[in-house]
């Protein structure tokens, strides 16, 4: 029967699946939309606020005159991004994204920068996401309040339960919600639309209020033009996950290139309708969000206090539009909710992924690059999962904390990748003949060096106003992971140096002589297969070694042996202080500066234990012997495990779970 841990993995993540199933596991659009792009249309659900918080900051007249124009910047940069990332799925289509386009370009550090920089991105859109999930579904549920961080880390457990079952898996699972809120929203505008030019829209629950300025009376010149640079980097929030189906190219199914260019332009559709909608909407409902609603928000010229609840943009438009229909506003509000959390599943999706890539270029640890029994890279889902789990912890679940460390890094990866792009098509250029293809080129150029400029002055702006609010933190993340990066990279090409054959130099020759050793401490089953064993390997020389920790019970091992007339010459080793391993490992290295050509082969007869409480009435002794003997140069060791009663069928136990350390103990010794 199968153990307890290995049928809760079962029941946890489903039966293991064939490699040659792979194909299996491949993304439809239908559902490689719901996966890799539900970071990217969740962020509709408050970059509208952003936009409206950060102009609020002037008054009531600056968001109802600027707002438009806001929006427009942000569009007009997605539309490049989009633009600029369909080119990047077709002339990079191995899921590098980002990171190879970097590398292949601009070179390896720079690509390391854009990794560093979107591992960082990932954990943070889970951390976020999450907390905004959990924090708006405190307004409705009440018990929510005051266990944020407790159903934060639950969510993000159940996510990477999910996950691990398979990106397929995941992505069924996930995507009725996804679809749901897409229908919310253009279903919401489109209505919304349709009332207001009949005459019908209902004022948003705002409408009447005034908002005050917090950063003076009309603003003007420079302070002007930095209250719209900051509202419109407030706003790219909405960009964060574009680069997720770059990242996510070999998840589709064939043609993997055009399936990821159709679902990167249908995803940025979607976002532009929404958030474009949304932004109308509250102009024409009034719809007033507030940095401090409490004071800045007037009725009949006094602050409304804080006893007045502040609903988010999408909020006020669902109970503006659907006034006379409290279905749609509950609809709305539970699956804007639900696409606050499975944003997450899109980081889900691509930092393992790049975290596989990287792991295949040697940056990261090669436990990353292999698949579990899902096929899903679990490691790096497992990693993501931590890390989340530890920001969700450290900043308690709080939005506003961590929302100062997000953005960042994806402005980092925009501004590299578009810059390597504009090289990429550069060097192209020079190469190709063909007067259409050359205009072609010419085109996707400009294009990338738009994106590329709009992409630099977006990152620009999120550093002078983030940067002492927390973007500093998320910056020294990248710095820490980059030089992290770097030097496993350097452990890999050093271990790769010192085991690589120079054959004009070296040539493989068989050692002078194998010296086999037998430990062991007394005779029985194991010490007779270990010795039989030894004697079949037909060694140059062979003898048995005991150590002298209690003289009367060496004399009888003497005395025993001699009886048995075993074939093997016993030599027994001085212990005065009562160890084991040192005389040992002295009479190896003795054996080895005497004859540094020859090898040291040390037999081990070990039994195996079954049960885990037997593990305690054993020593490991032969243990702490096996570890230090692997460091000693020219020293072969053996293991012969003698199966005990307890252990038989533990081995089926043992195919998914490797056996614990110290689970095979030692007889011999």
């Amino acid at each position: 029967m199968p153990g307890t841990g290995s049928l809760f993995k079962r029941l946890l993540l489903g039966r293991a699946m064939r490699s040659d199933k792979l194909g299996e596991t491949l993304l439809p659009k239908r559902l490689a939309l719901p996966i890799f792009a539900s970071d990217a249309l969740s962020s509709v659900a408050y970059a509208p606020d952003e936009i409206l918080l950060m102009l609020g900051l002037a008054g009531g007249t600056f968001v109802a005159t600027h707002s438009w124009q806001v929006t427009v910047a942000v569009v007009l940069v997605m539309v490049v991004v989009v633009a600029s990332y369909r080119q990047n799925v077709h002339a990079y289509p191995s899921g590098g994204g980002d990171y190879e386009v970097a590398t292949v370009n601009l070179g390896p550090r720079a690509g390391l920068t854009v990794a560093s920089a979107l591992l960082v991105d990932y954990v943070l859109t889970v951390a976020v996401s999450i907390s905004s999930g959990v924090q708006n579904a405190a307004t409705v549920l009440g018990f929510v309040r005051g266990h944020e961080v407790i159903v934060a880390v639950a969510l993000i457990v159940f996510l990477t339960a999910m996950n691990l079952r398979g990106v397929r898996e995941s992505g069924k699972a996930f995507a009725v919600p996804v679809y749901a809120f897409m229908l919310a929203i253009i279903g919401m505008g489109i209505y919304g639309f349709v009332q207001h030019f009949t005459g019908s829209l209902t004022p948003a629950e705002s409408a009447g209020l005034t908002l005050k300025p917090e950063e003076g009376q009309g603003l003007t010149g420079l302070a002007a033009a930095f209250l719209l640079l900051r509202a419109f980097s407030s706003g790219c929030a909405a960009l964060t996950g574009v680069e997720a189906i770059s990242n996510g190219v070999p998840a589709f199914k064939k043609p993997k290139s055009d399936n990821a260019a159709t679902t990167l332009l249908l995803m940025g559709t979607l976002s532009v309708l929404m958030l474009g909608s949304i932004i109308t909407l509250s102009q024409w409902t009034g719809v007033k969000i507030a940095d401090n609603p409490g004071a800045q928000l007037l009725r009949d010229g006094q602050p409304v206090g804080d006893s007045y609840v502040q609903h988010t943009a999408i909020g006020q438009l669902a109970e503006s539009v659907f006034a006379s229909f409290p279905v749609g506003v509950v609809f709305v509000s539970i699956v804007t909710g639900l696409i606050l959390v499975l944003a997450a599943n899109t980081a889900f999706n691509g930092f393992p992924v790049l975290g596989s890539i990287l792991a295949r270029d040697g940056y990261l640890p090669r436990q990353m690059h292999t698949r579990g029994d899902r096929l899903a890279f679990s490691n790096g889902i497992l990693i993501l999962a931590g890390a989340a789990i530890v920001l969700v912890i450290v900043f308690k679940a709080e939005v506003t904390a961590l929302i100062q460390l997000y953005i960042v890094g994806v402005f980092v990866s925009f501004t590299t990748s578009q810059i390597g792009m504009v090289r990429h098509w550069t060097r192209n250029l020079r190469l190709e003949r063909n007067a259409k293809e050359r205009s072609r080129m010419q085109r996707s150029r400009v294009i990338n060096a738009v994106g590329a400029a709009m992409s630099a002055t977006v990152l620009i702006v999120v550093l002078l106003t983030k940067f002492q609010a927390g973007a500093k933190y998320a910056i020294l993340a990248m710095v820490v992971l980059f030089a992290l990066m770097l030097g496993i990279k350097k452990h890999y090409n050093r271990v790769r140096d010192e085991l690589a054959i120079d054959w004009d130099v070296e040539r493989p020759m068989l050692p002078s002589h194998v010296h086999a050793i037998v430990c062991i401490s007394k005779v029985h089953k194991p010490t007779m297969r270990a010795l039989a064993y030894a004697r079949a390997s037909r060694p140059s020389y062979l003898e048995a070694v005991t150590v002298d920790v209690d003289p009367d019970e060496t004399q009888t091992l003497l005395d025993e042996w001699d009886k048995r007339e075993i074939p093997v010459p016993l030599k027994v080793l001085s212990s005065p202080y009562r160890q084991i391993t040192k005389p040992i490992l002295d009479y190896v290295r003795s054996i080895r500066s005497g004859n540094p050509r020859d090898i040291v082969t040390v037999y081990l007869p070990e039994y195996v234990l079954g049960k885990w409480w037997e593990q305690v009435l054993h020593n490991q002794s032969a243990l702490r012997l096996k570890a230090r003997l692997l460091f000693t140069p020219g020293v072969m060791v053996v293991s012969v495990p003698w199966q005990l009663q307890s252990s038989e069928g533990a081995e089926r136990d043992w195919i998914d779970e490797p056996p614990i350390s110290g689970s095979v103990r030692g007889g011999a010794l």
